[in-house]
């Protein structure tokens, strides 16, 4: 059982609402769920879509073809009909958009009359649409109504009663006029799942991680991580700062962790753009930062609300000079919780600037869960503080070679020892210097022996299809739910497998597993990216020296979906 749902309409119409609270029935009612979300840069007017993807088995990726759209305006029908299934339907309001369609593929659904009549306003249009969408695919309307309880309890029984008037309205109205709607999804007979999308999965792994300050300037699509860790910030005590800009995040984040506690930061290319001096500082006061990137297609302001993977060398060459740093980039929500966390546990315990990477198609796209294993979360506080380390009052030095790459970091101002820090090269105190053995030994320190160090915890790429593989598919980031879902479609015919990075810098090494013994045993290696120069191949090649016999990129603003993936797989392994 595999159904997709789109809703399509102007900015402003609600589309959102039908499609998120969609999304969070079906997870409710045991269904695996799949989400993402399509939108213009714009508040009111302009073309958006919301695309739901529900099953009685794991799902990580859009489809292209949809078996039930819900179009709010004329546009929608257009630039979406013929995406739609052999037997698919499309639910519309005649009235409001002013055209009838005949057909067996149409459904009129009057959802603005419903909620007039029904519900004395308008406003409730959308909830007579998720309605009719029960009603078409003849679920039970029970969660639902425990649902608009809970969105609209703060504003009163009669509210609440009304729209379940009106959703129980087009739930009757679709039951009774979709006769031939074929679809018969069988109820589950599970418990419900978690649904949760990537920012707040990173938000979460930020909070389970001992975050206490979190600062930007709001920049789609990396807002959204900021919103969460702001909606914990009461319960866990945690200092949330809206800046006026990005020069100012960065250094108030590294004010933050320079006065003890753990801090993170974030914005998408063009703000991240204004952070790159921050980031240098980050390196040479070896201070630790978490920093997430959220990428959206570029130069420029670009396309600001569609998604792209066009800034990873960016973000691994952020900032002047030479100084280590840590670069995730998560796939899933499970990663963007285990990598937050080892991000700002490797920023600590380094002393260095760690970035998670994502992108707009992977931060806003909904995945479910029964659960979500959290017990290998680490948190190790690594800084010196009143109970420790008293003997070293008077001897702390703050970049002391004798403790080897890594010095104690010390906390200003809870004891007698004096921390100095400098954007200048210094000595072992922090202080500023100007001779070349002092600045030989920081270098050696600072960047060289700390690299060897750090790329020893980098974990390797996950491997997922068959053991031998003739061929292999590559991806990094938010590529890995599609790659894995056309992997395991395109192995029923074929000796297939995937590698998926999301530790990406420094490179893995091969030790913990030889994938590149992997990809020099296949017969066809395949990178995809959504980019257009292949960013990660060419990393890959400037790292290990491989070459990938094939690559597969898309930088049109939109994510890859499955059926066009396996098509473009399948050109390169005939």
């Amino acid at each position: 059982m595999d159904y997709t749902i789109v809703i399509g309409g102007e900015a402003g119409q609600g589309l959102q609402t039908i499609g998120g609270v969609l999304a969070r029935l079906f997870s409710r009612m045991g269904y695996h769920v799949f989400s993402h979300q399509d939108y213009m840069s714009r508040v009111r007017g302009g073309h958006n879509y919301y695309k739901v993807r529900f099953g009685d088995e794991e799902l990580s990726s859009s489809r292209e073809k949809a078996h039930i759209i819900v179009a709010l305006d004329l546009a929608t029908i257009k630039l979406h009909k013929g995406g739609l299934e052999e037997t698919g339907i499309i639910v519309y309001d005649a009235q409001f958009i002013r055209k009838t369609f005949t057909g067996p593929e149409y459904l009129n659904v009057p959802f603005e009359k419903i909620a007039i009549e029904t519900g004395g306003d308008k406003i409730m249009s959308n909830t007579a649409a998720v309605g009719a969408v029960l009603g078409m695919l003849r679920l039970e309307m029970t969660l639902l109504e425990e649902i608009i309880h809970a969105n609209l309890k703060k504003k009163g029984s009669d509210m609440i009663d009304k729209n379940i008037l009106v959703a129980k309205a087009g739930y009757n109205y679709a039951v009774n006029a979709c006769g031939q709607c074929g679809f018969s999804p069988h109820m589950q007979d599970k418990n419900g799942h978690m649904l949760i999308d990537t920012s707040q999965a990173i938000g979460l792994g930020a909070v389970m991680s001992g975050c206490k300050f979190y600062c930007g300037y709001p920049m789609t699509p990396a807002t959204a991580v900021m919103n969460y860790v702001a909606s914990k910030a009461h319960e866990h005590s945690i200092v949330v700062e809206q800046t006026e800009d990005e020069i100012s995040s960065i250094n108030m984040a590294l004010g933050a962790s320079f006065a003890g506690v753990r801090a993170m930061t974030g914005s998408s290319g063009g703000g991240f753009a204004l952070m790159a001096e921050g980031v240098s500082l980050a390196g040479m006061a070896e201070l630790p930062v978490v920093i997430t990137v959220s990428q959206r297609p570029g130069p420029a302001t670009g396309l600001p609300t569609r998604t792209e993977q066009g800034d990873l060398l960016f973000v691994l060459h952020a900032g002047h000079g030479e100084f280590p740093r840590v670069v995730f980039a998560p796939g899933n929500p499970t990663q963007g919780i285990h990598l937050t966390n080892k991000a700002f546990d490797l920023a600590e315990k380094y002393q260095i600037p760690a970035f998670i990477v994502t992108d707009q198609y992977i931060a806003d796209s909904q995945w479910t869960y029964e659960s979500i294993d959290t017990e290998d979360l680490v948190y190790t506080d690594y800084r010196l503080r009143e109970e420790k380390g008293n003997e070293m009052e008077d001897a702390y030095k703050r970049y002391d070679f004798s403790e080897g790459p890594v010095s104690p970091l010390a906390v200003p101002g809870i004891s007698r020892r004096l921390v100095v820090v400098d954007s200048d090269e210094h000595d072992e105190d922090g202080h500023m210097i100007e001779d070349s053995d002092t600045r030989v030994k920081m270098v050696q320190k600072r960047v060289i022996q700390k690299f060897s160090l750090i790329q020893q915890e980098i974990d390797p790429p996950l491997f997922y299809g068959s053991e031998k593989p003739d061929i292999v598919v590559t991806g990094w980031g938010s590529t890995y739910g599609v790659i894995r879902d056309a992997v395991m479609s395109l192995g029923k015919t074929h000796n297939i497998a995937m590698l998926h990075f999301s530790q990406i810098y420094p490179f893995p090494l091969t030790e913990k597993f030889d994938y590149l013994r992997v990809l020099s045993e296949a017969r066809t290696t395949i990178c995809v990216e959504n980019n257009a120069t292949g960013q990660f191949a060419y990393l890959m090649r400037g790292e290990t020296g491989y070459k990938f016999t094939h690559n597969i990129n898309h930088f049109d603003g939109r994510p890859f979906l499955l059926e066009g993936l396996m098509g473009e797989i399948n050109e390169r392994i005939r």
